[in-house]
């Protein structure tokens, strides 16, 4: 059995930031895809209240509900891509890869 390995944080483009903050500003409530500890892509639902930055482990926003999701694990935001959408993607893409070309009769 493989064991997976969170990765490090890995700094997001200023754009997902700002996607937060205006959540935040707007007290929205939905629904949060993102890759848990694990690897396995999870949600949660709630409000986003804050954004904090843990010293050595990265950015995480914090829900109304008190769970904390790092925001470069981040795959949607209330159906808006997050930082982790295109490792999301490429993994929904994989299959598909490695049949290229291949006949499918």
């Amino acid at each position: 059995m493989k064991t997976y390995v969170e990765p490090s944080y890995t700094p997001v483009h200023y754009e997902y930031r700002e996607i937060i903050e205006e959540e935040i500003v707007k007290q929205r409530s939905g629904k949060v895809f993102y890759f848990n500890q694990t690897g396995v892509v999870d949600s949660l639902e709630g409000m986003v209240v804050a954004l904090t930055e843990v010293t050595g482990k990265g950015l995480f926003i914090n829900l109304d509900t008190h769970a904390t999701i790092r925001i470069d694990r981040i795959i949607t935001l209330f159906g808006i891509p997050g930082a982790a959408y295109n490792e999301y993607d490429a993994h929904a893409n994989a299959c598909m890869e490695c049949n290229y070309g291949e006949d499918w009769e």
